[in-house]
């Protein structure tokens, strides 16, 4: 056999399949617990700071908690099953835009309400503590769930994956308006930030009610053989 030919019989082997399922079920089941932590620090963060940002970011942690569980739920079923239910894991995605758009309209409406009170927030050590954290762990979580994703061809978790990398996206918008704060004390950043966070919601729930989210665009072409290979593998293995 060939070295190709062993490469593919190696790749479409169920017990891989099957081990590198449980490691997409082991990274959502982390993803749900830091995330709660997560969001739970920094509503309180943001509420005691008047942060509108800090507290959109937390209810942020609380949608990808939802969305990781969702994931993982899946992930169980198949792993009981044997095979994927494309019907379900499509309205997991539906759900997942949902929480997307009530966090953009969360934000935008409390933005908004900010700068007409004209409130200023006050600085918060511990919110920018937590955004700093968030930086380290969730660009290694969203790589872990990525090369997951790839080896399964499977869009679960890829779009799991791509609201982990979203998560790293608003940690360095909300903390880069938190900084800005913290160095001029103008008060209109924080709910800048905030709009800046509901955008990148909505662009995120309309991929996600698209099922756009399953589309990977950060692996090279050997992701993309892997990703055809393994994805035929499964198919054949759970047909």
């Amino acid at each position: 056999m060939s070295g190709a030919g062993q490469a593919t019989s190696r790749r479409a082997d169920p017990a891989e399949v099957e081990r590198l399922t449980r490691r997409g079920l082991r990274l959502a089941q982390f993803t749900v617990a830091y995330n709660v932590v997560e969001g739970v620090v920094a509503i309180i963060a943001g509420v005691l700071a008047g942060l509108v940002s800090v507290i959109g970011f937390g209810i942020d942690s609380g949608i990808e908690s939802i969305a990781a569980v969702l994931v993982g739920l899946r992930l169980a079923a198949r792993l009981r099953h044997g095979e994927a239910d494309e019907r379900k894991e499509r309205l997991t995605l539906r759900l997942v835009a949902i929480t997307f758009f009530l966090l953009a309209g969360y934000v935008t409406v409390e933005g908004i309400r900010s700068l007409v009170a004209g409130e200023t927030p006050e600085r918060s050590s511990l919110a920018i503590g937590l955004l700093v954290a968030s930086l380290v762990v969730m660009p290694l979580l969203a790589e872990a769930k990525r090369r997951v994703g790839v080896a399964l061809a499977d869009p679960l978790i890829l779009a799991d994956a791509a609201e982990t990398r979203i998560c790293v996206l608003l940690s360095v918008s909300t903390l880069l308006g938190l900084v800005v704060f913290a160095l001029t004390g103008a008060g209109w950043v924080d709910a800048v930030a905030g709009f800046v966070i509901a955008a990148f919601a909505i662009h995120e729930g309309r991929e996600a009610w698209e099922g756009e989210l399953a589309h990977d665009h950060g692996h090279d072409d050997h992701d993309h053989d892997d990703h055809d290979v393994v994805g035929n593998g499964r198919a054949a293995t759970d047909g």
